[in-house]
């Protein structure tokens, strides 16, 4: 895939941002007096990757002005690299706009995760395009690869245009689009028809996406292998036909990619992919991985593949890579990874765990 190579941004998120409350220990929610907050959102957790190692990505979102937490996010994405754009909204007193806030238990051995989104008067559900100076962004700076995923596209009536307006300035501006479907039934009940015609839409000028099963099933229509049937070995097969089927109803998509997870314990899982690009598949078989997170590993597998395709990397090691950086995630406290440096990612795909000095 061609990269602008005179873009002054590697990659622009949108995104609504909030935080995260996760009981320290791995203790259940319902009995935790000690939580960790940690600043989150999907797309930054796939841009953390890039900006870690280096290069220059943007946040585009909206703040609560004056608020405490407002103020935590912009320290934690300055904290990270990213630099962000975005209107500071009033909040309109205590019942008014807020930053989003999930609480998550963890899990731990038998028992599973559990997380509890929080998202009344979230200030992202404002997102709109009139907020931003598109050309001043993807025409006159220059933007390699826009990432978006369907919880933003998903928010609001406003967020699923604001989604679409920025894929439009995207691709009228040499831009790569970059789309995980990241399927979420809360966010659908009701606007299904609308929803799908804006998925739609996106998937349309997307050069890539990326999902699961059920993601691609229930966003775009897309016939697909059943989540907890037989394991992921025997059903590589028919995730590859999905495949397929994505890029016969949409041929532009130049690289299109699964990950694949199957739950031994809260603390083992297997993990692999399967992605098309360059021309052919390729596949990660499943394989175990520790786990003290499991949350944002998926999207830390985008990150690693959107930084190996932003290098120029072939397609078999942004899966690799990608592979990588998910199973780093889930060996870590946060929904985010921090990379050290690529030769830390390389090691967790060559099954390298041996101490360095």
């Amino acid at each position: 895939m061609h990269i602008r190579d005179t873009a002054r941004w590697s990659m622009v998120v949108p995104t609504s941002m909030g935080v995260r409350l996760t009981p320290d220990t791995s203790q259940p929610v319902h009995v935790a007096d000690r939580f960790t907050m940690q600043v989150t959102s999907a797309e930054t957790n796939v841009a953390s990757i890039s900006s870690s190692l280096g290069l220059p990505t943007l946040v585009l979102t909206a703040f609560v002005a004056g608020s405490p937490i407002s103020a935590r996010i912009k320290a934690d994405l300055r904290a990270r690299g990213m630099s962000c754009l975005g209107p500071d909204l009033e909040q309109g007193g205590p019942w008014g706009r807020r930053h989003q806030m999930n609480i998550a238990d963890t899990g731990y051995g038998s028992r599973a995760p559990r997380v509890w989104n929080d998202r009344a008067g979230e200030v992202g559900l404002d997102l709109r395009a009139e907020d931003f100076d598109l050309d001043e962004i993807f025409r006159d700076q220059g933007v390699a690869i826009l990432h978006m995923s369907g919880l933003v596209a998903a928010l609001s009536p406003s967020t699923s245009q604001f989604c679409l307006d920025l894929a439009h300035a995207a691709k009228a501006n040499g831009a790569l689009v970059s789309m995980d479907m990241n399927y979420r039934a809360s966010f659908w009940k009701g606007r299904e028809t609308q929803l799908r015609d804006s998925f739609t839409q996106i998937a349309s000028l997307s050069d890539i996406l990326v999902g699961n099963e059920e993601d691609f099933q229930l966003c775009l229509g897309v016939e697909g292998p059943q989540a907890g049937g037989e394991g992921l070995d025997a059903q590589i097969e028919s995730f590859q036909t999905m495949i397929a089927t994505i890029r016969a109803s949409y041929p532009q998509a130049q690289f299109v990619a699964t990950t694949l997870r199957e739950v031994i314990s809260a603390n083992q899982h297997l993990w692999g992919m399967v992605v098309y690009g360059d021309g052919e598949f390729h596949v990660a078989p499943p394989r175990p991985i520790g786990v003290l997170d499991r949350i944002g590993g998926g999207d830390a597998a985008v990150g690693g593949m959107l930084y190996a395709i932003l290098r120029g990397w072939t397609a078999r090691e942004a899966m690799e890579f990608g592979w990588a950086t998910g199973a780093l995630a889930a060996a870590s406290t946060t929904d985010h990874v921090i990379v050290a440096d690529e030769d830390q990612v390389w090691a967790v795909w060559e099954g390298n765990a041996r101490v360095q000095r």
